[in-house]
């Protein structure tokens, strides 16, 4: 499944989601949170 990318990928619901999507596909809990935090830090570079 897509990650949650944009506005939503910044709020508590979409960054949960996304470590949840990710630790379903295989990762590891630290991989996944690395991956959402990645996701939020690109939405926060976009809007500037």
């Amino acid at each position: 499944m897509p990650l949650v990318k944009g506005k939503a990928a910044k709020n508590k619901k979409g960054f949960s989601e996304n470590i949840s999507r990710e630790m379903h596909a295989g990762k590891s809990q630290k991989q996944a949170v690395a991956i959402a935090y990645s996701e939020a830090k690109e939405s926060k570079k976009k809007k500037k």
